[in-house]
């Protein structure tokens, strides 16, 4: 899909919203319909996701994109035994740092797209740094 245009609206109609998400969700599988991959981009790709719940811990090996379209969410990023809480309504982004364990709490519904270098590393449970 690189050099192509890509519709934001039309893509969010070929994903299914996940109600409830938790951490056992992407480990297993379950709601993967609620993702997709927009595009390739450099080591990883552009991706977009529609739910609401809690995220299982995850890192990078390059920093992150995250730009909330509509709803929002708390990332807690985690640095040594603290958490940084970092509240996103629609319209606004962060950049989570390169192998900075991070998580997701949407309590009410967000669709978000990120900017995601790849491999994924995931914990369902809070890592040790």
């Amino acid at each position: 899909m690189k050099g192509s245009r890509v519709n934001l609206k039309d893509a969010f109609e070929k994903v299914t919203f996940l109600e409830d998400r938790t951490p056992e969700h992407s480990l297993s599988g379950e709601g993967e319909d609620a993702f997709a991959t927009l595009s390739e981009y450099r080591d990883g790709g552009v991706f977009i996701a529609h739910y609401e719940g809690k995220s299982e811990w995850e890192r990078h090996p390059g920093d992150e994109l995250v730009h909330v379209l509509e709803g929002q969410t708390t990332i807690f990023l985690l640095n040594g035994d603290d958490e940084t809480l970092i509240s996103l309504s629609a319209g606004e982004l962060v950049v989570v740092p390169e192998n900075v364990w991070h998580r997701f709490d949407t309590p009410s519904g967000v669709k978000v797209m990120t900017v995601t270098p790849q491999p994924t590393e995931h914990s369902i449970e809070r890592p040790d740094n």
